[in-house]
């Protein structure tokens, strides 16, 4: 009977160790997307850098598919990284099994769902404002132009 007992004891002790080592596991997943996320975002802002440098000898419309390139990624990522938080509290709500952990999930939920919208927000206002600048540089760069041909031809 003791052995019995002391096995049942084993296989909890065993099974409470598995959903620590999952949750531990959740965990580290959801800071290196992060962390790729952010580097993702730098070297984004690196190109557009880049971009904004080359972009007096290069073609308008180039420039301007890049940078809707860059954009989609960007949104794509942060899509991504929603996906991934979304099966992480999948995953969690499923082991979680009283109804006080549930709630307590429900609510971790809720923040980050808040918190991604946010993001979004803020991912969509920048691409406007990135918008913006490039119309206004094309249009600052065809007045350029203009200016200048008219110059030659006289």
């Amino acid at each position: 009977m003791i052995m019995v007992t002391m096995m049942m004891l084993l296989i909890l002790m065993m099974m409470m160790m598995m959903i620590m080592m999952m949750m531990m596991m959740m965990m580290m997943m959801m800071m290196m997307i992060m962390m790729m996320m952010m580097m993702m975002v730098v070297v984004m802002m690196m190109m557009m850098m880049m971009m904004m440098m080359t972009m007096m000898m290069m073609n308008m419309m180039m420039m301007m598919m890049m940078m809707m390139m860059i954009m989609m990624m960007m949104m794509m990522m942060m899509m991504m990284m929603m996906m991934m938080m979304m099966m992480m509290m999948m995953m969690m709500m499923m082991m979680m099994t009283t109804k006080t952990m549930m709630i307590m999930m429900m609510m971790v939920m809720m923040m980050m769902m808040m918190m991604m919208m946010m993001m979004m927000m803020m991912m969509m206002m920048m691409m406007m404002m990135m918008m913006m600048i490039m119309i206004t540089m094309t249009m600052i760069m065809m007045m350029m132009m203009i200016t200048t041909t008219t110059t030659t031809t006289t």
